[in-house]
């Protein structure tokens, strides 16, 4: 187990296994721009191609990164932007401050490369001794909880989320986990060869390291068999993915004596004191069967197997930051499930490392370099017209009763807006980071956060709270929050441009708000109500019409081929696809609405030739171009709720009138579909 960083939320964007680009790549970053445009193509017969292919065609994917586009580009420009930061904090000097020094001492650690090669696994020696020394499983439990605070846990998850029926109260949640693979279904699935090709891929890694970590190359092929035996087990008590999207299927409150009689062998009791949990009585247990499944694997594996088990997290966890042999064993296992040629550099690895463990320290200084006074007025004036657009929507919509719209339009006015960075940042005073002591400053760290985590529990919900940092290229809808969020890091180009038109800026950073806005009402989270409670306010009729409707989308999706012969889990994919296609409609709206309103003809004109509709169209499909290896794009089918970047515009363009209009494309054409679908 692990002690999760939890925070329910829907994301704009899934980034990569691994890796992050090379300074080279990122200078050819760029916002919008004609010349990606491929006018060789038929907007009427792929859009994409259209908008994207020159993009296509000139881009590469760079040897450290798994696939190349908007996100990753901007991400890269953030790397440059927090690197000069994180170097001019660990210089030093008599004017650094706390905050500084905490980045600049972690990142200084983290780029001493030469001391880690000397320490070797020194670092995390320690803890195997620990491991090895546990007299019995009750005692492994205990130290499995050690593990999870400094973040090297296994077995299952445990962390604080609100309470699905009370969205003001926090409470404590244990979850199905310990798998070292992206998903359940690379152990269970034999049908796919390359399902096989991964599991061997793991075991060969697993030995590897065990073999680094000291045993005999029999003794560490013995060890990756006990871990992929165990895993294995784990994988088929867990829930499928799909499956997990429904809230509803993670709703088993229950006293904290039931979920303890779910599986004795967890000895969770042990556990929660171990990780110091307040005396809490009630939980939420996600996936109950799963603690019923493996208690069986607890009682049934040895001792020195579980031990075998608990001590590959532990070396798993810690190296990618032990001594080159360890760091290489990582990527070359990483590598296989993303197709990256080559291990990122140190330095964006350390920086990643700062974000991750000091997240909102090293965000204010980001914020302080990059995110103006004016930026977060741009975004409130452009949230408030997509929110009026969809208010309209929903008011308009001849499928849903009055009675349903009313509470649509409640919880659309109680949606939260946090745009750049939090009202308060998080206080890291407490954590003690010091520049020769890369584990040790990841350890005391990840306690420092594991703890804050376990505090919340039996707890009011703080709503303040973030679930990214500042410079993090995403946005996210919370349900239990009923809130939306976009950090500081995606408010720039290709998303917003202030040197851009009004139109390509509401095909960019307008939709992304749309999409985000439409998550509160997708099949997922049309479940909460304005509190963010688990509520079904609809009505029996109106709750099958929006079925019916989502299902249209699923099937339409589920026909996409993403790579090879593996088509899009259009089940999976649901939640996104119905905010794609719900934040386009309603960004357009929104900017229709903003050139109606318009009296000196300005926001109607064309531009390089195009119409305000057009170029949001091509402002649209410039967010989403992408490439991607062969590896990722598999491993993304498999795993990821969001369709590549090809059908995020085709399969949105080609269920919008709007669209065939602005192009002036023709019924039979692939760029309209015969039976367009039409949620929001």
């Amino acid at each position: 187990m692990k002690v999760v960083r939890a925070f329910p939320a829907v994301l704009l964007f899934v980034a990569a296994v691994s890796g992050a680009q090379t300074t080279s790549a990122a200078k050819m970053a760029a916002g919008f721009s004609l010349d990606t445009i491929d006018k060789t193509a038929d907007p009427c017969v792929d859009f994409y191609q259209y908008a994207c292919g020159n993009w296509i065609k000139n881009s590469e994917i760079p040897a450290d990164q798994a696939q190349w586009g908007s996100f990753v580009e901007l991400r890269e420009r953030n790397l440059d932007i927090e690197r000069g930061l994180l170097e001019k904090a660990a210089a030093g000097g008599a004017s650094r401050n706390a905050i500084d020094q905490r980045i600049g001492d972690l990142y200084a650690s983290c780029m001493d490369e030469k001391a880690a090669d000397a320490k070797g696994i020194a670092p995390v020696k320690p803890e195997l001794e620990r491991i090895a020394a546990a007299p019995d499983k009750g005692a492994l439990i205990e130290e499995l909880g050690r593990l999870d605070l400094v973040g090297s846990g296994s077995l299952f998850n445990f962390y604080a989320q609100p309470d699905l029926h009370n969205a003001d109260q926090v409470i404590a949640y244990i979850d199905q986990g310990g798998l070292s693979l992206p998903d359940r279904d690379y152990y269970i699935k034999d049908e796919n060869p390359k399902m096989k090709e991964m599991r061997q891929h793991l075991v060969e890694y697993v030995t590897q390291v065990f073999t680094l970590a000291g045993q005999t190359p029999q003794q560490a092929a013995e060890s990756a068999q006990t871990v992929l035996r165990i895993e294995t087990a784990l994988a088929k008590a867990s829930m499928d993915r799909t499956a997990r999207r429904d809230p509803k299927n993670r709703d088993h409150k229950m006293s904290r004596d039931e979920a303890v009689a779910l599986g004795p062998d967890f000895y969770l009791n042990r556990y929660f004191a171990a990780v110091g949990a307040p005396n809490f009585s009630q939980l939420n247990v996600t996936n109950p069967d799963f603690f019923k499944q493996v208690n069986a694997v607890l009682e049934a594996e040895s001792l020195d197997s579980l031990k075998t088990y608990v001590s590959w997290h532990a070396l798993n966890a810690a190296a990618p930051w032990l001594s080159q042999p360890f760091v290489e064993a990582n990527f070359k296992f990483q590598q296989s499930l993303s197709g990256q040629k080559e291990i990122q550099a140190r330095w964006k690895r350390c920086v990643s490392l700062a974000d991750r463990e000091l997240g909102e320290a090293l965000g204010q200084r980001y914020v302080d370099a990059t995110f103006g006074p004016d930026g977060k007025q741009r975004m409130l004036k452009m949230v408030d017209a997509l929110e009026t657009s969809l208010a309209g929507d929903i008011h308009d919509l001849s499928w849903m009763s009055d009675e349903t719209k009313q509470q649509a339009k409640v919880k659309l006015d109680a949606i939260r807006n946090k745009i750049g960075f939090p009202d308060v940042y998080r206080d890291y005073s407490s954590v003690t980071i010091k520049p020769d002591d890369l584990l040790g400053n990841i350890a005391r760290a990840n306690t420092f956060e594991s703890k804050r985590e376990i505090g919340k529990i039996d707890k009011p919900l703080d709503r303040k709270e973030w679930g990214m940092t500042p410079p993090t290229v995403n946005a996210y809808y919370s349900g239990s929050f009923n809130e939306i969020v976009f950090p500081a890091g995606i408010l720039q180009p290709p998303f917003f441009d202030k040197s851009m038109d009004d139109a390509v800026n509401f095909g960019g950073i307008g939709l992304v708000i749309g999409h985000e806005l439409t998550h509160g009402f997708d099949d997922q989270g049309r479940k909460y109500d304005p509190k963010g409670n688990l509520h079904d306010w609809w009505t029996e009729q109106d709750g099958k019409e929006f079925e019916k409707r989502v299902s249209c989308v699923a099937d339409e999706y589920s026909n996409f081929v993403a790579v090879d012969d593996l088509k899009l889990n259009g089940r999976l994919t649901l939640g996104e696809n119905t905010a794609d296609n719900g934040g386009a409609r309603i960004a357009l709206m929104a900017l229709e609405q903003m050139i109606a309103d318009d009296k000196t003809g300005k926001e109607g004109r064309k531009i390089d030739g195009y119409t305000p509709e057009q170029r949001f169209f091509l402002g649209f499909g410039r967010v989403w171009c992408e490439k991607r290896r062969p590896e990722i794009a598999r491993t993304r089918v498999l795993t990821d709720p969001h369709s590549p970047g090809k059908y995020r515009v085709d399969g949105v363009v080609q269920n919008m009138p709007e669209f065939q209009k602005a192009w002036g494309c023709k019924a039979g054409q692939p760029m309209v579909a015969e039976n367009a679908c039409h949620v929001w």
